[in-house]
């Protein structure tokens, strides 16, 4: 996929390829002549006059005023995520989740209504469920599958459409296009949570989606060594949901933000084995006697592989199954493991994987983790840089490992 450099920084506003966009679409922003970025490990910066001074202080966004504001790092940052998502703009936080709620608090406001997908990640779920009734907004949660419930629940106080795909951990797919095209005309905002696909795989805004949000943790960063968010958006949307950040205070530090760019020059060449690894994993784990269902949309057998065809450019790290045997087989499986570490988190170098039943038993209940569709014997894995070869025999060791 190719990318449009800014005009007014570079000659002849070239297209780039990710490849190149993650390596050079930040230089324009380079203060000096490292080619490696420094690290402003500043908290505030020194202004040369008391107009200058003013200046900085009243302009939004300014990189050199107060980190909390920005920083030289996160506007180099922010330069190459937009450019990945074609979005005008992006802003970092320190967390996903702090991307996500700084994002719909700056949006909605008492009297507003929502609407939310049935399968979210947990903490998202819950800013809508449990956060957002206590400030007198309203939030109707429907079946993401299901177009024409997403359209029934339509109000004309309806200000915000949250969607995530791929859903976690279920992998199933919502489509984007068609939601855009439900708010749209009515004025109502949406949003994707984009962080399982990744800009190299998957493009909301390219189909009509606002604001596109990632925890920058996962495929961004790509080394399990930092937390990160990150919003791309339109300036005017970044501008708002900016203000509410400096309120909120979910500020990356200038550390983790350079080693977020550092993570980036390398997204595409990860991203390609990942892709290439999981589609190949998910395959072989299909024709393993052992498992009872496979769950990756890039399988013919995903009940949305159409959908991800249509709106995925590949299908990403995580892949979700069955294990025959019930509870007690998967607890096995996952703890004989030995390439796969048991951890949670998705999008990094090495494969991790999870029991999520087991690893949500503390905080869902069994009619909540039902409804999120987690059965018992259910395992979530994001699928590493390691030789394919040695993760399936990683896995059929463990597959066969004695009771």
């Amino acid at each position: 996929m190719q990318h449009a450099a800014p005009a007014e920084n570079i000659p002849d506003s070239q297209n780039w390829h990710d490849e190149t966009a993650v390596l050079h679409g930040d230089a324009w922003l380079a203060a000096d002549t490292s080619v490696t970025p420094p690290i402003h490990y500043s908290t505030t910066f020194r202004a040369d006059s008391a107009n200058a001074f003013a200046e900085m202080a009243n302009t939004p966004r300014h990189p050199g005023f107060y980190t909390r504001y920005g920083n030289p790092v996160h506007q180099r940052v922010e330069a190459i995520l937009a450019s990945l998502e074609g979005t005008e703009a992006a802003l970092l936080t320190a967390s996903g989740m702090g991307a996500i709620s700084t994002t719909i608090l700056a949006l909605v406001e008492r009297g507003d209504h929502v609407i939310a997908q049935q399968r979210h990640y947990m903490s998202t779920s819950k800013l809508f469920e449990e956060v957002l009734p206590r400030f007198g907004v309203e939030s109707t949660i429907v079946d993401q599958t299901d177009l024409d419930a997403m359209a029934a629940a339509i109000r004309p106080n309806t200000r915000l459409i949250m969607v995530e795909t791929p859903v976690n951990p279920t992998l199933s797919l919502t489509d984007l296009q068609a939601v855009a095209q439900l708010a749209r005309p009515k004025g109502i905002i949406t949003v994707a949570d984009n962080t399982f696909a990744s800009p190299l795989n998957q493009q909301p805004h390219a189909l009509g989606i606002d604001i596109v949000l990632h925890s920058a943790t996962k495929y961004f960063g790509g080394h399990h060594d930092i937390t990160a968010g990150a919003v791309c958006c339109s300036k005017a949307h970044a501008e708002k949901i900016w203000s509410m950040h400096t309120t909120l205070g979910s500020v990356l530090s200038p550390m983790d933000a350079w080693l977020l760019l550092r993570g980036l020059r390398t997204l595409p060449l990860r991203l390609e084995r990942i892709n290439a690894n999981a589609l190949a994993l998910a395959q072989w784990l299909e024709t393993q006697p052992q498992i009872e269902r496979v769950f990756y949309p890039g399988l013919e057998s995903h009940p949305q592989h159409d959908l991800a065809r249509r709106q995925m450019r590949g299908f990403g790290a995580v892949i979700a199954f069955s294990v025959k045997g019930g509870f007690e087989a998967t607890s096995r499986f996952v703890s004989s493991l030995r390439l796969a570490t048991h951890a949670v988190s998705l999008g990094g170098v090495e494969t991790l994987a999870v029991h999520t039943a087991a690893m949500w038993a503390g905080t869902m209940n069994e009619a909540q983790m039902a409804a999120a569709g987690i059965e018992p014997n259910f395992v979530r894995m994001s699928v590493g840089v390691e030789h394919i070869d040695d993760l399936k025999a990683d896995m059929a060791r463990a597959l066969n490992a004695p009771a």
